[in-house]
């Protein structure tokens, strides 16, 4: 194992793992905003008690906003919310001012209407190269619809169709 791997390589053989499209929400630095950023890499821990993991960029903002305020909710993108992953993702303002697009679940606010939301207070976090690995105990989940899901797949949105 002596050839290094590019990064660019290892982006592009990431890519090939279909997966959804979540947006992980937490309070921005005001109390008035909302801090948001798409990601992929998400994932259930375990069942008792209930834990999930995200894995967030050490130099993304999301990363200090979740350390300082300790929790951060994970919500599960309908196809049709591809306008709302778009909005969190990249290097743009990831702050959300328009509050019909969210709501609260305590003092952890989620995006309204996606196919899931689930609300976690800071279990733990490791340390994982560039990332930080980030699990939550679930605090509380709202499923708003068990159809349609958003995709991701060779740096690209699809639609997985109608599963009911």
């Amino acid at each position: 194992m002596d050839n290094p791997i590019s990064i660019q390589e290892f982006r592009t053989a990431m890519g090939l793992f279909a997966t959804g499209v979540t947006v992980v929400t937490t309070m921005g630095n005001d109390r008035d905003h909302v801090h948001g950023m798409t990601a992929n890499a998400f994932a259930s821990v375990s069942l008792d008690p209930p834990l999930i993991l995200v894995s967030v960029d050490r130099r993304a903002e999301s990363h200090a906003l979740i350390l300082k305020n300790r929790g951060f909710a994970v919500n599960i993108l309908r196809e049709d919310q591809e306008s709302v992953s778009r909005q969190f993702a990249g290097k743009a303002d990831r702050s959300l001012f328009d509050p019909s697009q969210f709501e609260r679940a305590g003092d952890i606010p989620v995006i309204a209407r996606c196919l899931c939301s689930i609300a976690c207070t800071l279990w733990a976090d490791y340390d994982g190269g560039d990332h930080t690995l980030f699990v939550g105990r679930v605090q509380s989940l709202q499923i708003h619809d068990a159809n349609n899901p958003l995709m991701y797949f060779r740096s690209g949105y699809h639609k997985l169709g109608r599963a009911d």
